[in-house]
């Protein structure tokens, strides 16, 4: 009877404590806390200014795509589609991934004076190798007051945009992709 006992006892702490039957997860609870979507994500005004330069980085929970400008950035689309388009030609550019997000920004990559971004490497704007989302980063070109970029990434993911003012005059336009769902 005592061994009965202290088996019911040890069975019945073990529950209490959670080793035996740990709570329910929290379907509420989304990835590193991120209450991201997937759906279109726009702003409709035309900018004055120029793109000027693309850059990426890794965070814990996201990898970051930042569109840099020479004035403040007033509009941009961004958004899921099925093949990156080539501005002006209306040609498909290769992107790794598995989904791909076209980044329009509603600013030239020009002004008067000549072109303010160029890059060598067009099908390569920024070494994405290693990174837990991103898969390339391509230019899809500057036409008719817009730029475009492609970015290709792991599968689709819940993305949040938005802007910055700065340095100095400019801004910058921020693509957050999370890693997982």
């Amino acid at each position: 009877m005592k061994k009965l006992l202290l088996w019911l006892t040890a069975l019945l702490a073990a529950v209490g404590l959670g080793i035996v039957a740990p709570g329910p997860a929290s379907a509420a609870t989304s990835y590193c806390g991120l209450a991201w979507g997937s759906q279109d994500k726009a702003a409709p005004e035309m900018s004055s200014a120029s793109v000027t330069n693309v850059r990426t980085g890794q965070q814990p929970c996201f990898d970051r795509m930042v569109v840099d400008l020479n004035g403040p950035v007033k509009g941009y689309t961004v958004r899921y589609v099925p093949e990156i388009i080539q501005d002006g030609t209306g040609f498909t550019i290769p992107v790794y991934g598995n989904a791909r997000l076209q980044v329009v920004v509603n600013a030239p990559s020009y002004d008067s004076n000549g072109v303010t971004y160029n890059p060598a490497a067009k099908a390569e704007l920024s070494n994405v190798a290693g990174y837990q989302t991103f898969r390339q980063v391509v230019y899809a070109n500057s036409f008719e007051g817009s730029t475009s970029i492609g970015l290709g990434v792991r599968a689709r993911l819940p993305f949040r945009v938005f802007t910055l003012e700065g340095p100095g005059s400019g801004s910058r336009l921020i693509v957050d992709v999370a890693h997982f769902w």
